[in-house]
């Protein structure tokens, strides 16, 4: 495949730390964390990550959906979020897949109601976080009619199945159906073809780029334009030495083992596999992958892995640009309500509109 040439539109100035709202809300945070319910919750979460019994490990799954089940209501109450879904069509369907069974993907899309009955339309089909064990597709939508109206693009939100329900390589196998499914179903679908971008964040961004593995093993890069993982989970950097890195890497590594254990069908058994961490992909699968941008934030808890993958992505020739968002920690800048969230949101049109309308 031919080298992919970047625009370099994204070069944030780097300070190795959180300065204006970016400190306040660090602040904020660190405060409503530290006394209360908050402060139990992250307390007992670090507790049950030191385990690795059945039980543990069920009461941290538990503990995981319940907190990401209550981040995802106060999202669905921001005033911008709101706005953007007044403006949205709402449809879905659903893609049969036999890789687990006999089972149909849900997915939702959401199209800007100026773009409802154009039939060349811009496609970003998405795979929601929550470490790839909780959440749904409908969690994201808030934020993803945001994304959608402000970008001009219609977004395909896929449901995949969470682990443990679901184990590796079929949660990643359920997204790249529903990718497929879009691709070779575009004329039904009012997309163009050639304007696809796959997404996600978080364990989503995991999906994504599980996703951009297999296309590449299986020769099929071609059908996307763009891929573009956010804050993702990329490999097992976890499992290393956490004297070697970063505060928030160190301070998340326990709780990251634990979520790679409940993903994994054998984690020992794939330690090498790409699908289920797809930093440890080959340089000649890299070398096959979609033109990718990765975003990230300075002090993200998967910053070093990202990093590494970005680095062997653009010697491979199919980097387009490492986005890092300075100051940001982990998934705070998804939120409207903060001015990291308007350079996130910010990114994402511009790359959308730079790389796939083009």
């Amino acid at each position: 495949m031919e080298r992919v040439v970047s625009k370099n539109l994204f070069n944030f100035p780097l300070k190795g730390i959180a300065e204006g709202q970016v400190a306040e809300i660090d602040a904020q945070i660190k405060q409503i964390q530290s006394s209360g319910p908050p402060a139990e919750i992250g307390r007992k979460i670090q507790e049950l990550s030191l385990k690795d019994d059945d039980e543990s490990l069920n009461q941290l799954l538990a503990m995981i959906r319940a907190n990401n089940a209550g981040m995802s209501m106060m999202v669905k109450m921001v005033p911008p979020f709101q706005e953007a879904a007044k403006q949205i069509s709402v449809t879905q369907f659903k893609v049969p897949t036999s890789h687990d069974g006999n089972f149909d993907v849900l997915v939702e899309v959401y199209t800007p109601q100026t773009l409802v009955g154009k039939t060349n339309n811009a496609a970003y089909i998405f795979a929601h976080g929550g470490g790839c064990v909780s959440g749904t597709a409908n969690s994201s939508k808030p934020f993803l009619d945001f994304i959608a109206l402000s970008s001009n693009v219609v977004v395909f939100n896929v449901d995949y199945r969470l682990a443990p329900e679901t184990k590796c390589p079929n949660n990643v196998k359920d997204f790249y159906e529903a990718v497929k499914y879009v691709c070779h179903n575009a004329q039904q679908v009012n997309v163009d073809p050639k304007k696809i971008c796959i997404g996600g964040e978080s364990g989503g961004g995991y999906v994504c780029l599980g996703a951009c593995v297999l296309l590449a093993q299986n020769n099929e890069s071609h059908l996307i334009k763009l891929a573009l993982p956010s804050i993702a989970m990329v490999d097992d950097y976890c499992f290393s030495d956490p004297a070697a890195m970063m505060l928030e890497e160190r301070n998340n590594h326990m709780v990251m083992r634990r979520v790679w254990q409940m993903i994994a069908a054998d984690i020992t058994q794939q330690a090498e596999d790409p699908l289920l961490y797809p930093g440890k992909a080959s340089d000649e699968v890299l070398a096959k992958f979609p033109p990718t941008i990765i975003i990230e934030g300075e002090f993200d808890m998967f910053f070093t892995s990202s990093a590494r993958l970005a680095t062997r992505l653009r010697r491979a020739g199919r980097l387009l640009e490492f986005v890092v968002l300075p100051g940001v920690t982990h998934a705070v800048c998804l939120f409207p309500v903060f001015r990291m969230s308007e350079m996130f949101n910010g990114t994402i049109k511009q790359a959308l509109q730079e790389y796939l309308h083009e």
